[in-house]
């Protein structure tokens, strides 16, 4: 019985060699639409769907191999005779290889003037379905999605390749799984969906990591499929050894503290996912200083990310460190010539823009995962309530914002000390807030006289604020919200100074 193929595809990346090579093998061509006609250009013999079925697509092209002729000769079992003599008797022929990939509905809906109609017009009905039924008849049927395979393909027609069918299925399963869940995500969207009964998360892989935060913990790096803005996940790499696991967080982790600063300049040095330094001036070179002298020993090793594009002079700066990974929205000539000398150093291209990613936050627990809204929530000047008889200067008011946005990405329990637009103290991870204050005041020692403090959550006892006005804090922020907000407040009260509170708390576990 003679071999046939179908083809069908919207993306043509090798598609006239490969469909040539299955003629050559003795394989039928069977087609439509645009694939049909490039098949024609290039001089190979193929029949029209339409031929096979007797019946002219209708609905503007929406079905047309939506037909018993193309689905019976896909689904039939080669090895049960019932099912060849249904066959033989509908004379149906059975079709061997299914070459099919789907409307570029993720690449529509990426373009921000989308409507919803032209949305609907590029879900693949038939599509799907055809490269359903060839992966479920696998043990018959060679099914292809991506022509990234039609190398092996080819080779694997020389043998009863059923291990490469096999897999070939589970990559269109996967492919299918995806194309579902993204017009799944796009609808509950535009629904307004917050908590749907179901949820399907679908990411594309980036790369295999040589191991997980530890040597035998195997890992992979995957993207969102459709992420808007800047992010690690989409950055382009300009020089560097691979990035780890770890390297993976800890500039993720940069890049998110960086995106609440946009209006000028900013640096931020991150060790182990908390920022060891953040500084803003008025060049990027000055930014960067002012980070590094926040904690010159703790930045060895560590992550910069920069909001404006490095110069030679801050590049100069950089090099004389040493850095695990730099990230910013764009390197000078002059300072990527200067950076590549050092061949490990990872340097990361990505754009650094106000965080607007309202995406979900996903969080693994064993045998299940914690999905929430990502922690977008900003406060400025108007927002904040002045609780103490000392009202803050204008200029603590923008120190106490400035050290706002650092403690939201810190680990809780949190405490940030800042001075003069400069992180001067953090404390991170504490079992107890004291303790994070503490270690926050030993780090920036003298520096404390005069400086501000932010505190992630509200102070359930007065101890850490009476530490902290003994060591010369002049102002502190914080959400407010305990029953003892009283004992805190009169505590500054009696050392003159300013506290705020935001009505906005950022836990960060």
């Amino acid at each position: 019985m003679k071999k046939r193929a179908l083809l069908s595809v919207s993306d043509k990346t090798g598609l006239i060699k490969f469909a040539r090579e299955l003629a050559d093998a003795g394989y039928e061509l069977i087609s439509t639409g645009g694939t049909l006609e490039s098949l024609k250009k290039a001089g190979l013999e193929v029949l029209p769907v339409s031929a096979v079925t007797n019946f002219d697509e209708i609905l503007d092209g929406r079905v047309k191999t939506l037909h018993p002729m193309i689905h019976g000769g896909i689904l039939a079992r080669r090895e049960l005779a019932d099912h060849q003599s249904q066959l033989e008797k509908l004379n149906i022929t059975p079709i061997d290889i299914v070459v099919v990939n789907l409307y570029p509905f993720k690449e529509t809906i990426a373009n921000p003037e989308v409507t919803e109609a032209d949305a609907i017009e590029n879900i693949d009905i038939g599509g799907p379905t055809m490269l359903r039924a060839a992966a479920k008849n696998f043990e018959s049927v060679t099914v292809v999605v991506d022509p990234a395979d039609y190398d092996q393909v080819l080779q694997g027609l020389q043998t009863d390749a059923i291990a490469l069918r096999k897999k070939l299925a589970a990559k269109v399963f996967r492919h299918t799984a995806q194309y579902d869940a993204l017009i799944a995500e796009y609808f509950t969207e535009l629904t307004g969906e917050t908590d749907p009964e179901a949820l399907t998360l679908t990411y594309e892989k980036v790369d295999s990591l040589r191991y997980g935060e530890n040597p035998h913990q195997s890992a992979a790096f995957y993207k969102e499929a459709n992420i808007k803005g800047g992010s690690i996940a989409h950055a382009k790499q300009l020089n560097g050894k691979e990035l780890s696991y770890n390297n993976i967080q800890d500039a993720n982790a940069a890049l998110e503290i960086l995106m609440e600063f946009s209006d000028q300049p900013a640096a931020v040095a991150v060790k182990h996912m908390n920022p060891c330094g953040v500084g803003i001036g008025d060049t990027i070179e000055q930014a960067f200083q002012t980070a590094y002298d926040a904690d010159p020993i703790s930045i060895f090793g560590g992550i910069v990310a920069l909001n404006r594009e490095v110069d030679l002079a801050t590049a100069q700066h950089l090099k004389g460190i040493f850095l695990e990974i730099i990230i910013a929205p764009s390197f000078s000539k002059e300072a990527l010539e200067l950076l590549v000398e050092k061949p490990n150093l990872r340097l990361l291209e990505t754009a650094v823009e106000p965080d607007q990613l309202d995406s979900k936050k996903v969080v693994s627990v064993r045998g299940g995962l914690l999905v929430q809204n990502r922690d977008l929530g900003r406060v400025e000047v108007d927002d904040l309530t002045v609780v103490t008889k000392q009202t803050p200067s204008e200029k603590q008011l923008q120190e106490l914002l400035f050290a706002w946005k650092v403690v939201k990405h810190v680990k809780s329990n949190a405490i940030v000390l800042a001075k003069d637009h400069q992180t001067i103290g953090v404390g991170a991870g504490q079992m107890n807030r004291v303790g994070a204050a503490q270690i926050a005041l030993d780090q920036a020692g003298n520096k404390a006289q005069g400086a501000v403090l932010a505190s992630d959550a509200f102070f359930p006892m007065p101890d850490t604020v009476e530490n902290a006005a003994k060591a010369g804090i002049k102002a502190i922020i914080q959400p407010g919200g305990s029953k003892r907000d009283q004992d805190s407040i009169d505590v500054c009260n009696a050392y003159g100074i300013a506290m705020v509170m935001t009505g906005m708390r950022h836990f960060k576990h």
